[in-house]
């Protein structure tokens, strides 16, 4: 089976997040996409960082109705903090039946050659990338540039997906909930119950 990897905080999931891994389940190659729960580093400041826990059962209620739409806390096992080359190798350890690749922005694409052994990670992984705002502006060509500056634009592990555009921020959506604003059509109904009982976010 050939899994999808989402890598995100999820603080709070939003619907942005759900149309991105459907439409990668729909219209790629990939059989599931795994949301990847990113846990709190413990030695960066905490911030507005929901607890693991809360935010990895805000994904559970996010997916349960999607088949090929699975939450992950493998990150949560491994020692902090943790890069994304050893995240992989524990997966492959752990379902030697799978395999994994990686789907990102295409704002972080440009950024690629700085991670931990990204060389290693392209030559064992495809990497989905898919449009966001900022790329599709006059800031495309600047990024296009720099791929071609670290031979990815053409690498053949490269493909780059025309996936939707959502413009929705869980930042944005952290700031309206502190300003009393209503969020509701922004996540999905059930992670909006579990914010508002629990009080997330409204300090």
């Amino acid at each position: 089976m050939k899994i999808g990897l989402y890598f995100g905080t999820f603080n709070p999931v939003h619907i942005g997040h759900l149309i991105l891994a459907n439409h990668m389940a729909e219209h790629s190659d990939l059989d599931q996409i795994w949301m990847v729960v990113t846990p709190h580093n413990p030695h960066k400041n905490k911030s507005t960082l929901l607890d693991d826990f809360h935010r990895l059962h805000m994904v559970h209620l996010a997916t349960e109705d999607f088949a090929k739409i699975k939450p992950s806390d493998i990150e949560f096992k491994l020692a902090q903090p943790n890069y994304t080359v050893n995240t992989l190798v524990h997966l492959e350890e752990k379902y030697a039946h799978h395999t994994f690749s990686l789907l990102m922005g295409e704002d972080n694409l440009k950024s690629l050659h700085k991670w931990k052994n990204y060389d290693v990670i392209l030559q064992n992984h495809d990497i989905y990338v898919y449009p966001r705002l900022e790329a599709k502006g006059p800031n495309r060509e600047a990024i296009s540039s720099e791929q071609e500056n670290v031979a990815l634009k053409n690498h053949p592990k490269i493909h780059l997906i025309d996936a939707p555009v959502v413009e929705i921020s869980s930042t944005f959506i952290r700031n309206n909930i502190k300003e009393g604003k209503n969020i509701r059509p922004l996540v999905p109904a059930k992670v909006w119950e579990y914010l508002d009982h629990n009080l997330f976010y409204k300090k």
